[in-house]
């Protein structure tokens, strides 16, 4: 229960944070130009920072086990969301298919498990990160154009999650020494990702017709699978999961329940389909899952 009331506390601040964007945007603090400048900063430093921090620790026994299950369990996850919206929307809503195969893993799922089981427990996400880049630009990518010709695996390599955690397995595989003032660089770059992330959320609140969007019933279908039914398959696969502790699938299982992720909008407009829809979809399920992600958690701690 401490760790439901913790993340309650933790997702009510990151959510008046969200708001402190969307009347920044309404105000005209904030510009379109500015909005898109914050984003580029928070996805090519800030949580590049973070991942590349949270994977320079001790290399020991333990932490590799941690890791290698960490990484299974989240390849599961992944699995899971993409098999799960594939056999309900698949070649009816191509947009819902991807909407709802991505979650929001890092700009909503890091801030929330830093919060929830502290700053160590982001090494647990590693794996979480870039499955969803590579899988975001291949089967994302073939999944709104349904044509594998648009997958680009340059842009798979060069997507900033995947080089961060190139050097950050670098950095635990050889334990290379980094100066205390470059440790002390990053954790102050990494302070930066809560508010930042949110505050951008707040924006793309605020450029929506968030009243309009909340009468659609197709919307919140779509958040019904994207923050209930995907999660809760998780939880239940994860329950019998004979592998990883308590926190791994509390990590990952939080990063899977957040709603869906952002690119699902960019990818849409980058390939001339109904980015509109992508939006709708990112909004409403980000609104819900305020009540969405505890309530899951709370489930979680008492079915693990």
């Amino acid at each position: 229960m401490e760790t439901v009331l913790i993340l309650i506390k933790q997702v009510l601040i990151m959510y008046a944070l969200m708001f402190i964007g969307f009347l920044s945007y309404k105000k005209k603090f904030l510009s379109d130009e500015g909005a898109k400048d914050i984003g580029k900063i928070l996805l090519n430093i800030v949580v590049v920072s973070v991942i590349i921090s949270n994977l320079y620790v001790e290399r020991t026994p333990e932490k590799t086990a941690e890791l290698l299950s960490s990484s299974f369990i989240s390849l599961i996850c992944m699995v899971l969301s993409i098999f799960i919206s594939f056999l309900i929307f698949h070649k009816n809503n191509r947009i819902a298919e991807f909407a709802c195969s991505f979650s929001n893993a890092g700009f909503i799922g890091i801030p929330l498990v830093q919060a929830t089981f502290g700053n160590s427990a982001v090494f647990y996400l590693t794996a979480m990160l870039v499955l969803v880049a590579l899988l975001q630009w291949t089967y994302g990518v073939y999944t709104i154009t349904d044509d594998k010709r648009y997958i680009d695996l340059k842009k798979v390599i060069r997507n900033p999650i995947v080089i961060a955690v190139v050097v950050g397995i670098v950095l635990y595989i050889t334990q290379i020494k980094v100066p205390a003032i470059v440790t002390d660089l990053f954790g102050i770059i990494n302070s930066l990702n809560t508010p930042l992330a949110m505050m951008v959320s707040g924006v793309y609140l605020a450029q929506s017709d968030l009243l309009s969007m909340l009468k659609k019933k197709d919307v919140y279908f779509i958040c019904l699978i994207r923050l209930i039914v995907i999660p809760l398959v998780i939880m239940l696969v994860f329950r019998f999961l004979p592998l990883g502790n308590n926190t791994i699938k509390l990590a990952v299982l939080l990063a899977g329940a957040c709603p869906c992720g952002a690119n699902v909008s960019i990818f849409a407009q980058q390939y001339d389909c109904d980015y509109k829809k992508g939006i709708e979809y990112v909004c409403v399920s980000t609104l819900l899952s305020i009540l969405t992600i505890p309530l899951i958690i709370y489930l979680a701690t008492l079915f693990f």
